[in-house]
């Protein structure tokens, strides 16, 4: 996932840019995606910045300039890629990425969802993205299922174990990550099973450290307490054996 683009020659500029899409007009990805920090939680966890990108709406499609043929996932993670000349052109163009994204993520809304698990998910196989799933926080209500996940195997997407802990969690394995994906009541988590412990959001790390902070000063102050009343004793010793 750190390796080097192998196909690019230096200082080539981008040779034409994806059209401006108009934004989405739901609060799916804003409040699903955007809000909690899952894009920079995941940027953090796989590194290698200059080479992977971890990225919200970004046209994907063969080639740029053209508006028919393309589509917009969620969330793009693609790994050993020109990110800057994603950035320039303002998509993903496979010809000259030379190879497919890794990974495209919907999140279901009441006007996308049906299009999302049957469309999309064709047109995902086409373009030969590794892995395509799909979220509903709803938990099935806009798409098929509260989480559900393929792989693509010989041209055609093979559905993903989903594993259901009870009627509030259920997650699966993507290869391709290296991560569980996990639909928790009703919303998207990451988990590290190498590691053990969930992707934690900027929010959560930096509640941690207050938390951690706060552990300390509260320790320091009992440790001061505790020295003052040795202090305290010692003197009140001395008093008595003069």
């Amino acid at each position: 996932m750190t390796s080097k683009p192998t196909s690019r020659t230096p200082g080539v500029q981008p040779v034409g840019q994806f059209p401006v899409f108009p934004p989405r007009d739901d609060m799916q990805n804003p409040i699903y995606l955007h809000d909690p920090g899952h894009q920079s939680t995941l940027r953090r966890h796989f590194g290698a910045p200059d080479t992977t990108i971890v990225l919200g709406e970004v046209p994907v499609g063969w080639t740029t300039g053209r508006r028919e043929g393309v589509r917009i996932p969620d969330l793009l993670i693609a790994f050993n890629v020109d990110r800057a000349r994603i950035i320039a052109q303002r998509g993903y163009a496979i010809t000259e990425q030379g190879k497919p994204p890794d990974f495209a993520l919907e999140i279901a809304s009441a006007t996308t969802g049906e299009n999302d698990y049957l469309e999309k998910r064709a047109d995902y196989a086409a373009f030969g993205i590794t892995e395509y799933w799909r979220f509903d926080p709803t938990g099935g209500r806009y798409h098929d299922a509260p989480l559900a996940g393929d792989r693509l195997v010989d041209g055609e997407y093979q559905p993903i174990e989903i594993v259901t802990a009870d009627e509030e969690r259920c997650r699966g394995h993507s290869q391709t990550l290296g991560l569980d994906i996990c639909w928790e009541q009703g919303q998207l988590r990451w988990y590290d099973p190498a590691a053990g412990r969930y992707l934690l959001t900027a929010d959560e790390e930096s509640d941690g450290r207050l938390a951690a902070e706060a552990e300390r000063e509260r320790e320091a102050a009992a440790r001061q307490a505790a020295e003052r009343r040795v202090l305290e004793l010692e003197a009140e010793l001395r008093r008595r054996q003069a």
